[in-house]
């Protein structure tokens, strides 16, 4: 078996290393501090290819693997996970989902830009009375001519205060539960679509995430992705593939946090001696690599099934459940660590601990992905 990346996919990890220590971890801290999204750096980063991996060619990206959008990501969530959250939502959420599940006709319409940072994406899906429970969306899309109308509110989304292209959810017959959902681009600039607020989050922040709000909406039925009804076969998808691809963000932290903390246990004394002699300092180290290296062995396999099959839910979910929990655990080792010195604002890691949370919880929590897990290693009779 060999794990080690193609010379394609390292080039474009390495690129994306170079440029997020030299364009991110200069604002990194400034990101955090004052919730800012740094919208001009989006272009830049749409000029190196990096949130368009997966989009094909053919519309200004890169034709590349999750795996190579992955490793983009990791690379990011090193210096800024929340801009790498950010990145996700753009380049996976909304894009490739785009890429994947959209008319030629949509893809040569919003993809070019969102590819180029003309534009920034967004997934419009969560709302106040459903986040892990994603089918009962109340947001409503009804007939209007030769289009609909959408009417509703979304919470919790990532990047929507910024948002130019939001891929939206609604249900189109709302008597057919999961079999009435159909989706949606929605663009900032059409009648009755605002943003309802803000939202100032424990961490990730410098990630924009925001309610929205849908006020008769009117958009063309050239605006709706795939068939009408058929939208829960997009979002189910779309949500594996994410779990998969967002999972390598965890593992950036993890990578992160092990190095700063071997460099500290090397050259850090005390008793006389570098901390890095001290049997409990290296059970924590060990601990810490055993965890990123298996992280990042669930994800390479996730990545790999929702390649074949985007439905394939079991990897991904796991993926993100094991990546998620063991970078909290991680970046709390590092601060341990690191004493004094890492429960302060001078080191990275405070901001990488709160940051890693949220991975617990978006995309599903973690106790909705072990159900997820369950039920499909049990087979027919146990997915409700």
């Amino acid at each position: 078996m060999d794990l080690a990346l193609d010379p394609e996919v390292a080039a474009l990890q390495e690129a994306a290393r170079a440029f997020v220590r030299k364009e991110v971890a200069p604002i990194a801290e400034r990101m955090d501090r004052e919730d800012w999204f740094p919208r001009e750096l989006v272009h830049r980063m749409g000029a190196h290819g990096f949130l368009g991996v997966t989009i094909p060619e053919t519309y200004g990206g890169l034709g590349q693997s999750y795996l190579a959008q992955a490793a983009v990501l990791e690379e990011l969530a090193r210096v800024s996970p929340a801009l790498a959250l950010s990145v996700g939502a753009h380049s996976n959420l909304c894009a490739d989902n785009l890429a994947r599940n959209g008319s030629d006709g949509q893809r040569e319409r919003f993809l070019p830009a969102l590819a180029r940072g003309d534009a920034v994406g967004a997934l419009a899906l969560t709302e106040p009375g459903a986040g892990s429970d994603a089918v009962s969306i109340r947001t409503r899309a009804e007939r209007d001519g030769d289009g609909y109308r959408l009417t509703g509110s979304k919470q919790f989304i990532t990047n929507g205060p910024v948002a130019d292209t939001l891929l939206v959810y609604a249900k189109t017959d709302p008597p057919a539960g999961s079999r009435g959902i159909s989706a949606f681009i929605v663009s900032r600039d059409l009648e009755g679509f605002s943003v309802s607020r803000s939202l100032d989050k424990m961490g990730m922040r410098g990630s924009p995430t925001g309610e929205l709000a849908f006020q008769d909406v009117r958009v063309g039925a050239d605006r709706r992705v795939g068939a009408e009804n058929a939208g829960v076969g997009v979002m189910m998808g779309g949500l594996n593939v994410e779990r998969a691809v967002l999972a390598a963000i965890p593992v950036g932290i993890m990578a992160e946090c092990l190095e700063l903390s071997l460099r500290y246990a090397r050259e850090r004394e005390q008793f006389g001696q570098k901390i890095g002699r001290f049997e409990l300092i290296q059970e924590k180290l060990a601990n810490m690599y055993a965890q990123l290296e298996a992280s990042r062995l669930l994800v390479y396999r996730a990545l790999a099934d929702v390649t074949t099959n985007p439905r394939s839910g079991r990897a991904s979910a796991t993926a993100l459940t094991f990546a998620s929990e063991a970078s909290t655990r991680v970046a709390l080792d590092a601060i341990q660590i690191h004493g004094g010195y890492g429960y302060m604002r001078d080191l990275p890691l405070e901001r990488l601990a709160r940051d890693a949370k949220l991975l617990e919880i978006g995309a599903g929590t973690s106790e909705i992905r072990r159900l997820l897990t369950a039920r499909e290693l049990l087979g027919p009779g146990f997915d409700a």
